[in-house]
């Protein structure tokens, strides 16, 4: 009877063509993912193992092929008319390794292609769980660190390590997290998959520049990276994305250029972010201001260079407000549309932030605050954020603490929250 009920439940996900590579490497706890793999195709995933040679050192071929019910090896030279490690790479809609030593680690964060793994993790697109284990010496070694953090940039999900028993007797960081924690990270991640299938969202992103001759101008210090992993966030389960990006680093928009369901619209001012906003916000059922908008412009500026010659040793600015974009959104907006703001503020008492994000959201009327605290080494320039969302009843939903990419999909869910009420 059990295996006539898994039977249906495995057709079912297959028909659905939830495609999921595992790749385990060479360390003492992969006796471990042989139970997550087990637990994942149960729910009825089409999994493929790609192991390492140094894993099968630990768990042999057939146990992986038995569990996995699908062939197992570790070269490029089998199956080359298939060109294997391209077809894996491209049907995965999810690709896990764990354990992953530190060997490996480095060699992913290298973008070294040397074994079907390697490859096949090169040649996707789709989201990457790695669970790493290893001795805690490793673990924090400056090389792992720098590795893990190059990874966390590119958008790899961390999960782990536990602090626990290490082999050989000692303690401390490195432990591999229990298969469970893996499969219930899997499910979430499947979960979000499509979750925003159907959503039309406009992002904002990047730091506007109020000019203030043809050489200078009024900017702030926003990469861009966290309003860009917003939108890629939201194409990545689903949804439609106009990113409209003010400045932002060069290697920012790369990936989201390239994203099938991002269309990137450039501005440089606050009045050109405006124009572009109201352009595209009709059809949208979310909107996420994430830019960094100049609160204010220079009057006048000039058409040439301003030189010492004409100012001086002082000079001084005329600066008018600009229109408050977000304030006029929230005004003209449909009934069953989204709106989201930001607040980047330097209170650093946890307790008066929260309070400040409050006042901004009755002030601007929005549906849902992302508020974080920056300074100078907080926030912009950064690859981690740590985000609160305040919703229109002016209660917390929810708290982020990680990369971007994970604040990023952390406000989706508080969005997805937010609009289940209605």
């Amino acid at each position: 009877m059990v295996e006539r009920t898994e039977s249906t439940r495995m057709r079912a996900w297959k028909n659905r063509g939830v495609f999921i590579l595992v790749g385990v490497t060479g360390g003492v706890a992969a006796y471990k993912s042989v139970q997550l793999v087990r637990s994942i195709v149960l729910e009825g995933h089409d999994v493929h193992v790609l192991p390492t040679e140094a894993a099968l050192r630990f768990i042999g071929k057939p146990i992986w092929e038995a569990i996995s019910r699908n062939p197992v090896t570790t070269s490029v030279f089998e199956d080359v008319a298939k060109v294997r490690h391209v077809s894996l790479g491209h049907s995965a809609d999810l690709a896990v390794v764990a354990p992953a030593t530190a060997d490996f680690i480095a060699r992913l964060s290298a973008g070294l292609a040397d074994d079907l793994l390697t490859t096949s993790l090169l040649a996707t697109t789709a989201p990457l769980v790695i669970a790493p284990a290893m001795h805690t010496s490793m673990w924090q070694n400056p090389a792992t660190v720098h590795n893990i953090e190059v990874l966390r940039q590119r958008g790899v999900h961390i999960v782990g390590p536990d602090d626990g028993a290490l082999t050989g007797g000692d303690a401390g960081p490195g432990r591999m997290v229990e298969p469970e924690t893996i499969h219930a990270y899997v499910r979430a991640l499947l979960a979000r998959g499509t979750d925003l299938a159907g959503v039309r969202a406009v992002v904002t992103a990047g730091g506007t520049r109020e000019p203030i001759d043809p050489v200078r101008y009024i900017g702030n210090r926003s990469s861009g990276r966290q309003g860009v992993a917003v939108a890629l966030a939201a194409a990545d389960r689903g949804a439609q994305v106009t990113l409209l990006a003010a400045h932002t680093d060069t290697e920012v928009l790369t990936k989201a250029t390239a994203h099938p369901r991002v269309a990137v619209v450039r501005v440089n001012t606050a009045s050109e972010l405006s124009d572009a906003v109201a352009a595209h916000e009709a059809d949208a059922d979310v909107v996420v201001m994430a830019a960094a908008v100049a609160d204010y412009r220079v009057a006048n500026s000039s058409d040439h260079k301003l030189t010492k010659e004409e100012t001086g040793d002082r000079i001084t600015l005329d600066l008018v407000a600009t229109e408050d974009i977000l304030a006029g959104l929230v005004g003209r907006r449909r009934p069953d549309q989204t709106i989201v703001g930001f607040a980047a503020e330097t209170e650093t008492d946890p307790d008066l932030l929260l309070d400040r994000a409050r006042r901004k959201r009755q002030r601007k009327g929005v549906d849902l605050l992302a508020v974080n605290e920056v300074g100078w080494h907080k926030g912009f320039e950064s690859d981690d954020n740590t985000l609160a969302f305040i919703d229109r009843d002016d209660t917390m939903v929810g708290t982020v603490t990680g990369s971007k990419r994970e604040a990023a999909d952390a406000l989706w869910d508080a969005v997805l929250t937010v609009r289940g009420r209605d």
